[in-house]
């Protein structure tokens, strides 16, 4: 699993608890998908599919640093699949685990599109170009 993307909780991000909200943590890590599936599909049109069951395993405070984590696991014929996690660094606890998350590939006319690929790239080899 790579970890790439860090953000801080700041008093914007948290719930009435005082922690994390949850649905700010979920923007991150879709947002952070989507970037992820538009590189390795080579399309800036891939979209969420779906995500399955979420996770959230503990929470974290303002001032936390979180990292989020994601794996390619599947690729198919329009279709990326992932598995995502998200740590606090400092307590180095699982925050939240996503077993998988598909995106598509679209076409422009939001119809799914075959991308052509079976691996990961880790290179800026297939970033889309408008």
């Amino acid at each position: 699993m790579n970890f790439h993307t860090r953000k801080w909780v700041k008093p914007e991000d948290l719930n009435a608890n005082s922690t994390l909200f949850g649905g700010a943590l979920l923007r991150w890590v879709d947002e952070e998908a989507a970037i992820y599936a538009i590189l390795q599909l080579g399309n800036h049109r891939a979209v969420t599919k779906m995500m399955s069951e979420i996770n959230f395993i503990s929470s974290a405070v303002q001032g936390d640093m979180i990292e989020m984590g994601l794996k390619a696991t599947r690729f198919g014929r329009t279709s990326l699949t992932m598995r995502a996690e998200v740590r606090n660094m400092i307590t180095r606890n699982l925050i939240l685990s996503i077993e998988k998350i598909v995106f598509v590939s679209l076409d422009e006319d939001g119809n799914p599109q075959p991308h052509g690929y079976d691996d990961i790239t880790y290179n800026r080899d297939r970033l889309p170009t408008r």
